[in-house]
């Protein structure tokens, strides 16, 4: 039952992309809440002021309708994009080749989702899901996710992961030590030490053909969600303190 808990300070870990953006528009230019900010989607209609253009009439300056908008202006925030390399490695044998949990049908689907559908990330999977955790996955915004297979959480001592799973600050921790704020390129990766959403970094190296995180080695990747950037790794990483 604690690790339920666990859902709310890692909802707000990955969700940190996004808050800056959800904040544009929740207030009027005059400091005051606008309708808009109140009901998510809805379109605040504001009141004309005397002598203002009457509703549907354009203003001096102002495109006529139908012309095109300017091009650079801020409502065009374009999303991380996506790395357009194939998946490599070893591990990457144990993805199916059609079907639920090969490349093509990842692709698709949302990373909660995704993760229970890729064979080697089954335990990483079940500790989502016991943390309440897939619509959390699932609803995150461009991250990079560096995701022990099953053989690294088996190096783990059963007593060590008990407690992760019984303390949701720690859980947390871990877990947000495995992701990272936007979608990685294995030549973004190589720039070495990269910040985590738990707060500390990473090292990233390229030893002889192997991607390395810490001492971790990237068995697959990357492998493309919906929403996220997969590198499957053959250890836990463990964020220090």
């Amino acid at each position: 039952m604690k690790t339920r808990l666990l859902v709310l300070p890692l909802a707000t870990a990955l969700s940190f992309t996004t808050a800056s953006a959800t904040g544009a528009g929740a207030t009027t230019s005059g400091g005051g809440t606008g309708t808009g900010a109140l009901i998510p989607g809805a379109v605040r209609t504001p009141v004309p002021s005397p002598g203002s253009p009457s509703p549907g009439s354009p203003s001096p300056g102002s495109p006529s309708p139908g012309s095109p908008s300017p091009s650079g202006s801020p409502s065009e925030m374009s999303p991380s994009p996506v790395p357009t390399a194939s998946p490599s490695g070893p591990g990457c044998a144990a993805l199916p080749t059609s079907g639920p949990g090969s490349v093509a049908q990842l692709a698709g689907q949302p990373l909660g989702t995704a993760l229970s559908q890729i064979p080697d990330l089954s335990t990483l999977a079940d500790v989502a899901k016991r943390g309440n955790l897939v619509d959390t996955l699932n609803s995150a915004k461009d991250i990079t996710v560096f995701a022990p297979d099953n053989s690294g959480f088996r190096k783990v001592p059963q007593d060590q992961l008990n407690r992760f799973l019984g303390n949701r600050h720690e859980l947390a921790r871990l877990l947000t030590y495995h992701v990272v704020q936007g979608r990685k390129s294995p030549a973004d990766l190589e720039k070495g030490q990269i910040a985590t959403l738990e707060g500390g970094k990473v090292t990233v190296k390229r030893e002889d053909d192997t991607l390395k995180v810490n001492d971790a080695k990237v068995t697959c990747g990357p492998i493309q969600t919906k929403n996220a950037t997969v590198y499957i790794i053959d250890s836990v990483l463990k964020p220090r303190g």
